[in-house]
């Protein structure tokens, strides 16, 4: 999905998300979160160099089970997957660089 894509109220199941191959990213996060939106410019620009790579942007809130298995407390997070195994986190990313670095930690 790519980072202009609206949060998705559907989340997957964290079965789902420990099973995904390669390289995700899984973005915890609201369309009227003010870091939210900040934050987006920041990401779309880090992940115009990689356009394969699987976004997955997940409307988050307190009774949401995937954000709280990953221990989500503030918006947006970021976690990079790679095999469905946490490779790095970012929580309100403040610059294209951060986001870059971790990008680079699950880009083959």
């Amino acid at each position: 999905m790519p980072p202009d894509q609206a949060y998705s109220e559907t989340e997957p199941a964290r079965a789902e998300v420990d099973a995904l191959p390669g390289a995700a990213v899984l973005e915890f996060g609201n369309a009227w979160c003010g870091h939210c939106r900040r934050a987006q410019p920041l990401i779309a620009e880090a992940f115009a160099a990689h356009p394969g790579l699987r976004h997955v942007k997940i409307a988050d809130a307190s009774g949401k089970r995937l954000g709280r298995s990953f221990g989500v407390k503030l918006w947006p997070t970021l976690v990079f997957l790679k095999d469905g195994k946490e490779a790095a986190r970012l929580v309100r990313p403040g610059s294209v660089a951060e986001i870059a670095a971790a990008l680079a930690t699950i880009a083959a």
